[in-house]
C-alpha cells in the first residue's frame, strides 16, 4: 500500500444530500419520502430510477449554483453505516451570515459559554419555535451501495426525538464493530405525533435500522464486506449450505451403538459442519445421542444378572478396544464408554 499524509485526514467525497423536506419556491416543505439531492446529474437520475420521481435543477435557498434533486416515491432506502464514527450531532443556529451557535449540549462552541437555550428557557427549550433557540442536528454519513461513485451521502436531520434514535442506534453498532467494517442498515422516514397543551403535532422521524442482519451479528464484530453488500444473498447462502448438509441427527439416532454415532460425528467433522472442539449445537446433540446409546446398550446386556467367572469378570465387561486413529471425539464432553458391537 502506498504512502498517506500523516497530518490529513482520509475521508470519502461527498456526493450529495438526503432530505426529509425541500424549497417549494420560497416555502419550506415537509416531504413524506426522501428528497435526494446532488451536485451530480447522474447520481439524481439514477435515484430516480431506483425510488421514483423526476428529476429536475433547482438551486438552494441563499445559493447562486445550480443542483440537481428528485422527490422520490420511496419513505425507505438502503445504506451502509461506513467505517469511522459517521455520527455528528450539535444543536445549531443558522443566520444568512453563516452558523451563529453550535453547542454540543453543555458548551455553546463558538463563544465557549455554556448552552444559551437551556439557560434561557430552561430543560425543555426544544419546545420553543423554530428560529427563536437552536435546532437539534444530527448527520449521518452513509454510503448508498447502488448508486453509482464510491462517495459519502448525507443523512441530515433536525428532530429532536430522532437524535436521541440515531445516536444510541450508531453507538451499539460501534460498541459491536469497534468503528470497523460496514454495517447495512435502512434509513426510514416514520410519521409521528406528540400531543402538548391539549394540540396533536404530527411530524415526521428519520428512523435508522439494521437490514438483513441480526443484532447477534451487527455486535459480534465487524461483518464481512459480501455479507454487508447484500445481506439477503449471504442468508440464502447459509440456508443452501444448510439445506444440502446431511441429516447426521437422524443418522445418529439409527445408529446402533455410541461408535456408530462418533462416526457420524467424525463424517461432519470432515465436511467441515462441526467445531473439531465439540462446542457447536450438532456436535452436543450427538453426544447425547451417543450417551443414550451407552444407556440403551447397558440396559439391554443385563450385566447385573450375570455371574462373574472364576476369573472375577462377566462376558459384558469385553468391549473392543478402538484403533488410535479413532480417538479423536472431543474429550470435554466426551460420552460414556461405547458397547460391545
Amino acid at each position: 500500500m502506498g504512502a498517506r499524509l500523516k497530518n490529513i485526514q482520509a475521508r470519502a467525497a461527498e456526493h450529495g444530500r438526503l432530505r426529509t423536506g425541500y424549497a417549494d419556491g420560497k416555502r419550506p416543505m415537509r416531504s413524506a419520502t426522501w428528497v435526494v439531492t446532488s451536485h451530480s446529474e447522474e447520481h439524481v437520475r439514477t435515484a430516480a430510477e431506483l425510488w421514483g420521481g423526476e428529476p429536475q435543477q433547482w438551486t438552494p435557498l441563499n445559493s447562486t449554483i445550480s443542483q440537481w434533486r428528485v422527490i422520490t416515491k420511496a419513505a425507505s432506502i438502503e445504506a451502509l453505516i461506513t467505517p469511522g464514527d459517521p455520527l455528528n450531532q450539535y444543536n445549531e443556529m443558522w443566520s444568512a451570515g453563516g452558523c451563529q451557535r453550535r453547542c454540543d449540549g453543555d458548551t455553546e462552541l463558538l463563544t465557549r459559554q455554556p448552552c444559551l437555550c437551556a439557560r434561557q428557557f430552561g430543560e425543555d427549550w426544544h419546545q420553543q419555535p423554530k428560529g427563536r433557540v437552536c435546532s437539534t442536528t444530527s448527520r449521518l454519513n452513509v454510503m448508498l451501495p447502488d448508486l453509482t461513485g464510491m462517495g459519502l451521502w448525507r443523512a441530515e436531520t433536525h428532530s429532536f426525538y430522532a437524535a436521541g434514535e440515531w445516536g444510541g442506534m450508531v453507538d451499539m453498532v460501534l460498541a459491536g464493530t469497534d468503528g470497523r467494517g460496514f454495517v447495512p442498515v435502512t434509513l426510514r422516514i416514520e410519521p409521528r405525533q406528540v400531543i402538548r397543551d391539549g394540540k396533536t403535532k404530527k411530524f415526521p422521524v428519520v428512523v435508522v435500522e439494521l437490514r438483513g442482519v441480526t443484532p447477534r451479528q451487527a455486535l459480534a464484530g465487524p461483518l464481512p464486506t459480501a455479507v454487508a453488500l447484500d445481506p439477503g444473498a449471504a442468508a440464502e447462502g447459509r440456508l443452501a449450505i444448510e439445506a444440502s448438509r446431511p441429516d447426521y441427527v437422524a443418522e445418529a439416532e439409527g445408529a446402533l451403538t455410541s461408535d456408530d454415532v462418533r462416526d457420524v460425528w467424525r463424517k461432519a467433522r470432515a465436511a467441515g459442519h462441526v467445531d473439531p472442539r465439540g462446542r457447536d449445537e450438532l456436535s452436543t446433540e450427538l453426544m447425547a445421542i451417543a450417551e443414550r446409546k451407552d444407556a440403551e446398550a447397558r440396559d439391554e446386556s443385563g450385566l447385573d444378572d450375570q455371574v462373574p467367572d472364576e476369573e472375577g469378570i462377566v462376558d459384558g465387561e469385553f468391549v473392543d478396544e478402538a484403533p488410535a486413529e479413532r480417538q479423536e471425539w472431543p474429550e470435554t464432553v466426551a460420552p460414556g464408554a461405547g458397547a460391545r458391537r
